[in-house]
């Protein structure tokens, strides 16, 4: 193993640790990896800089003990690197039920989100179309030989590592997906489903137009959560595939809406 990819591995998991206890100790870290503590000062910078956790005298806690709220009412947008290591067992369940809905011949548009890049991590190397704007889903999918995949282009949003923009709403103006796999920032049963990012919204609206069936994926820690942009209605998903700690409210949303609840 390369000396990049053994300390992506060893953050990652520091990233899970802490999530896991609250927080964790560098003297503690140190002897678990077997790397000095000099290593792992470096190793909780690089992830504090990136809004996975807060430094704490000896180590570090989780982020959100912290708190990153806008003072408006809406949720803040966390880090890419929070992100994606936040609730990833969840997303890993979710990404590999949402990969079983998917069957040869589809064409599917997969949207951004660290969600997304678990799906398409866990989709068979099998003759479907991929559409997407997302860079990581495109580094996921690259070795699948047998998958086409259609990157939809425009401007870089390096927040997020996906495309957005007036090209990329233009490419779906021609296309037309079976299957929709929508990310999450936020869902209310009363907002609807949101996001922090105007461009991302009017993408995700676009996308939503173009296919036959909404999927929407995510971890049952976006329930509640309000983002400054609407994207649709809850009302308007065929599909919802979450954890187990899914709410009651989003149970009974099920049956009066009438979109089928999958829980990973």
């Amino acid at each position: 193993m390369s000396a990049t990819r053994d300390t992506s591995q060893r953050r990652l998991q520091i990233s899970e640790l802490v999530r896991q206890h609250g927080s964790v100790q560098v003297a503690t870290l140190a002897r678990r990896f077997g790397v000095s503590m000099q290593t792992v000062r470096k190793d909780l910078r690089y992830l504090t800089e990136r809004g996975v956790m807060a430094r704490a005298y000896g180590g570090a806690i989780d982020s959100g003990v912290v708190g990153t709220g806008t003072g408006n009412g809406a949720s803040a947008e966390p880090h890419y690197e929070a992100k994606r290591t936040s609730h990833l067992d969840e997303k890993r369940r979710i990404g590999q039920r949402a990969a079983a809905l998917v069957k040869a011949g589809d064409t599917i548009a997969i949207d951004s989100g660290t969600t997304a890049i678990q799906l398409a991590e866990s989709l068979p190397n099998i003759e479907v179309t991929v559409v997407t704007n997302d860079f990581g889903v495109l580094g996921a999918l690259a070795p699948k030989n047998n998958i086409n995949i259609v990157m939809l282009g425009g401007e870089l949003r390096r927040k997020n590592m996906a495309f957005y923009g007036g090209l990329t709403v233009e490419a779906l103006d021609a296309l037309h997906v079976d299957m929709l796999f929508l990310g999450v920032d936020g869902l209310d049963l009363e907002r609807g489903i949101t996001t922090h990012y105007e461009p991302e919204a009017m993408l995700n609206r676009k996308m939503v137009e173009a296919a036959r069936v909404v999927v929407a994926i995510t971890d049952s820690s976006k329930f509640g959560k309000i983002c400054l942009h609407r994207i649709v209605p809850v009302a308007d998903l065929n599909v919802l595939i979450t954890d187990r700690g899914a709410p009651g409210d989003i149970v009974q949303a099920a049956e009066q809406l009438g979109f089928e609840l999958i829980l990973a």
